[in-house]
This record gives structure tokens, C-alpha cells and sequence, in this order.
């Protein structure tokens, strides 16, 4: 009776807390109606190029036109943006937005699935638009994301989506765009942060390998045509050998990265290595087999005792010089939000700042296949972009005041702004 009631109080506590996150959700903004000009911004195309004094103008959720001199229809409504910044719209990768709520409560984190191998598990059918998350991380600048599962061996398959959405089918910009593996690790590490013990070479790792190059063999050959019953996890690996899907591969060493690469080369696949803390040792091979990388946390401690302190702040402008493709990320959920500030680090640490940009933008895009309508704003692509009092990727002076995906005007109130708003008032602060 005891073991009843209290299931019974904890399904209506977890059902009043879907309701209030439900109701502090903003709503999702409406189609556009009529041309919207915005005047006399700095724009940053997200290519390089920068438009000063510009003007972007927008129909039917599409860029009709941009640049300082063009026709516009006197119907259009005109927003004057002078000393403001345009940016497009960021794009976040690997993330779990939407699939983690709170940290504490199994029932709100669907990111990780029981079992290993799981390449047909699909993050879209599990995102969550109601997440009070998503509104506090698109308000500073991030519109679009890559909700990624986590754990095991393979985690499983991730998509692309806008943050502004009713629900997952509305949200999604492109299904099951990668596959991610988790790379073994050639090391183990003994002991802990009280008491280092130092590393030692796994002694699984071999093993751990071989079971993944059977795995993928047989993989490959459902692929081609060779089975007789139906495989869900096989078919849930197809798209990396026909080149429909993208593997992301997750590994920091550098030894482990090249194992890696040269593991999915040997099926025919060039991967995409997430983590990659020791890119920066190993930028020769990175660029001779053509391997794009997606930093993840600039913002953290080196990897070695012996690294220069700011050497993570310096690594994505190493990258930039010796010529290797990457994108800046953040694996997690609530601190997707500092995504552009770690942009920011890496522009004060040597990368240039439209590089910068294009890490979060038009690289992404082009990464994941999404760059024919998103990552620069440019005519005939999609009117996604934010517009920015101060720089966007400097914390002391971002200010984010519109945004728009696809045309439609983004509310930018969240639960954090309201708490903000609420003891200001109580308290007589000026909130502006």
C-alpha cells in the first residue's frame, strides 16, 4: 500500500512538472508576415565577410536581399539597427538539449540507452520542445543544435533542429544526420583527483577493438546486400557506408585519434573526430587525410601537467593555421548557453574573429549538411540570424535583442530573464 501511494505522489509531482515547464515555455513565433528590413547593422555574412552599415531584408522566411544599396518595397517594415551587430544564427553540435532536463531525475534524461551497441536508437523521437533549457541557451544567440545520444559503444543516431518548435516533428531540420562511437581508450587511468595515480595502457583495449572491426564488417555486409532477416542496429548503420550519415567518432588522444581514423578508413568512411584535445599534436595528419574535427569545451584545464595553462584557449587557432577543418562545441545541455563566450576565448587567444564565427556557423552547417539554407546569411538561404547590441561572443557586452528562424521572430524571454526581472523589482535594480 505504502509502495502505491508513493508512486501515485511522485507520478502527479512528475506530471505538475511537466505542466508549469509546459506554461513557462514561450510560444513558438508565427509565420512571417510581409517584408521585414532591418538598417544600418554591421553584418557578419558568416563566410569572411563583413557588410558595414548593411542592410537585410527578408520575405517568406528567405533573405531577398542584403548589402547598402537595394530596391525595397514600400510596404516593407523597416527596423533601423544602427550600432547593432547581425550574426547568423549559431548552430551548437553534439548536444543533449532537450533530451536532459534535470540532472537529478532519471525520468527527465533520455540521452542514454541501456546497452552498448545502439546504432538504431534515434535521438529525434526523444527531444523535448518544452525544455525550459533550450530558451535560456537560444537567447544568447544559438538557434540551431545536434541532440546527440550519449553512452555506450555506439550511442546511437543525432539530428539537427531549430530551437523555436510545438514539437520534434516541427523542430527537425535534417533526421539522423550522424552516428556516434565512442572510441575505446588506449589508456586507463588509475586512481582519482584526491589521489592521481597516473595512467597505464588498458589492458581491454585491444579486445575492445576487434570486437568493433567484427561489428562494423558485418555491419558493412548487411549493408551490401548480404542477410536474409531483418537487423534493425545493422540498418541503423547503413547510412555511414552509403554516405547518407556522418560518423562521429569520440576521442581526445592523439594516438587514439589516429587509430580511429584509420579504423574507419579501412570501411571506406572519413569520420568526423569529436573531443580531439590532442588535435594540436597531430595537425599533419588531420589535414593529409582530410578529417574535420569539432573542438568540444574550450573553456577547460590542459590536458597534461606540463601544457601551458592557456593551451586549450590556443587550439582552435593552431587548427586555423595549419589548415584543419573544425567547429567549435559543448557537450552538454544547460551550458550549451556559453558557446559563443568559448568563441570569444578563442578569438582573444589568436583565432581571427570571423573564423570564429564561421566555427559556429557555416562550418557546422557544411558539416552536417545543412549549409545550402543555414550558416550564412546570404540571398535565397533562410532568414535565421540574431541581431546583437555589442559583440556576441564577448559575456560583458552580448546582448541579443531579435532573433529569427526561418522569418519567424523568436521570443527571447526565459525563465532566468523572469527571475531576473522578478527581485529587480523587489529590490528597485535597474534591469536594463
Amino acid at each position: 500500500m505504502n509502495k502505491q501511494f508513493t508512486l501515485t505522489i511522485a507520478l502527479l509531482l512528475f506530471a505538475l512538472t511537466n505542466v508549469v515547464q509546459a506554461q513557462s515555455v514561450p510560444t513558438p513565433g508565427e509565420p512571417q508576415q510581409g517584408a521585414i528590413l532591418f538598417t544600418n547593422a554591421t553584418i557578419h555574412v558568416g563566410n569572411g565577410q563583413i557588410i558595414e552599415n548593411g542592410s537585410l531584408l527578408f520575405t517568406d522566411g528567405k533573405i531577398t536581399a542584403i548589402g547598402n544599396d537595394f530596391a525595397r518595397e514600400a510596404s516593407t517594415q523597416e527596423i533601423d539597427a544602427t550600432g547593432k551587430h547581425i550574426y547568423p544564427g549559431l548552430i551548437a553540435l553534439n548536444t543533449r538539449l532537450g533530451l536532459n532536463e534535470v540532472e537529478a531525475l532519471r525520468q527527465t534524461n533520455d540521452y542514454d540507452e541501456t546497452g552498448s551497441l545502439n546504432p538504431n536508437v534515434r535521438s529525434i523521437i526523444a527531444y523535448n520542445t518544452d525544455s525550459r533549457v533550450t530558451p535560456t541557451v537560444r537567447s544568447n544567440g544559438i538557434l540551431f543544435a545536434q541532440v546527440a545520444p550519449t553512452g555506450g559503444r555506439l550511442s546511437g543516431t543525432s539530428s539537427i533542429v531549430q530551437l523555436d518548435a510545438w514539437n520534434w516533428e516541427d523542430a527537425a531540420v535534417k533526421t539522423d544526420d550522424a552516428l556516434f562511437l565512442n572510441w575505446p581508450s588506449s589508456l586507463t587511468y588509475k586512481g582519482w583527483w584526491a589521489n592521481p595515480g597516473g595512467w597505464e595502457p588498458s589492458k581491454q583495449y585491444d579486445e575492445q577493438v576487434q570486437e568493433l572491426n567484427s561489428y562494423f564488417a558485418q555491419a558493412k555486409a548487411y549493408a551490401e546486400g548480404n542477410h536474409n532477416s531483418k537487423n534493425l542496429r545493422f540498418e541503423g548503420m547503413e547510412g555511414i557506408f552509403n554516405g547518407n550519415k556522418k560518423l562521429f567518432i569520440v576521442t581526445d588522444r592523439a594516438a587514439d585519434m589516429i587509430a580511429a581514423v584509420n579504423f574507419a578508413k579501412g570501411f571506406g568512411i572519413t569520420p568526423v573526430i569529436y573531443g580531439a584535445r590532442e588535435s594540436g599534436r597531430i595537425t599533419d595528419f588531420l589535414v593529409e587525410n582530410k578529417v574535420p574535427v569539432v573542438l568540444n569545451a574550450v573553456h577547460r584545464t590542459p590536458t597534461f601537467e606540463d601544457d601551458a595553462v592557456n593551451s586549450p584557449y590556443e587550439l582552435p587557432s593552431k587548427l586555423h593555421k595549419a589548415g584543419v577543418d573544425f567547429c567549435l562545441s559543448y557537450a552538454d545541455f544547460w551550458q550549451v548557453r556559453n558557446l559563443p563566450f568559448q568563441v570569444g576565448t578563442a578569438i582573444a587567444h589568436g583565432l581571427p574573429k570571423e573564423q570564429g564565427l564561421q566555427a559556429v556557423t557555416l562550418n557546422a552547417a557544411k558539416l552536417v549538411g545543412i549549409d545550402k539554407d543555414y550558416g550564412s546569411l546570404e540571398v535565397g538561404k533562410s532568414a535565421s540570424f540574431v541581431v546583437v547590441e555589442g559583440d556576441l561572443f564577448d559575456m560583458n557586452t552580448s546582448n541579443v535583442t531579435h532573433a529569427y528562424i526561418d522569418g519567424r521572430k523568436v521570443n527571447l524571454g526565459n525563465k532566468q530573464k523572469d527571475l531576473y526581472q522578478k527581485f529587480s523589482d523587489k529590490y528597485g535594480q535597474d534591469t536594463k
